[in-house]
């Protein structure tokens, strides 16, 4: 699997996201989604539903969060197996950053994307070949 680009959760949530709060981020948000070569890992699909039905200011619904997730299928996604989890835990420990950070770096590797738009980690950091980029301080 090839991508350019691999998405935090948060930037996907901020998409989908409904609070006037967020129409900033949303709008950018949906612009790296219509504009770019991305990917995902599975990881991502799971912490999207959990947090846009549960964690966010205006929460989806079941039906709203699963269509979200259906849009996504078609873009290339990483599987998490045991290799993704030995490899996000060695990234984790090596940068001391957490373990879910590490594993969306390994899959973001394993898609050979060289930029991961994302608001959690420093922005401009450099983890192996994975470059942390917060797409809201660009803009």
């Amino acid at each position: 699997m090839i991508a350019d680009v691999m998405l935090d959760t948060n930037i996907v949530v901020y998409a989908a996201s409904k609070a006037p709060e967020d129409a900033a981020k949303a709008a950018r948000s949906l612009d790296l989604i219509r504009g770019g070569h991305f990917g995902i890992s599975s990881q991502i699909l799971q912490e999207f539903y959990v947090t846009a039905t549960r964690k966010i200011r205006v929460p989806l619904s079941h039906d709203e969060a699963l269509d979200w997730i259906e849009q996504l299928e078609e873009l290339p996604c990483i599987p998490v197996d045991q290799s993704l989890v030995f490899q996000g835990a060695e990234i984790a420990h090596r940068n001391k950053i957490s373990y879910w950070d590490g594993a969306i770096i390994a899959a973001a590797e394993r898609l050979l994307a060289t930029t991961l738009y994302t608001e959690d980690l420093s922005h401009g950091q450099l983890y192996g070949s994975v470059r942390a980029v917060n797409p809201f301080l660009e803009h």
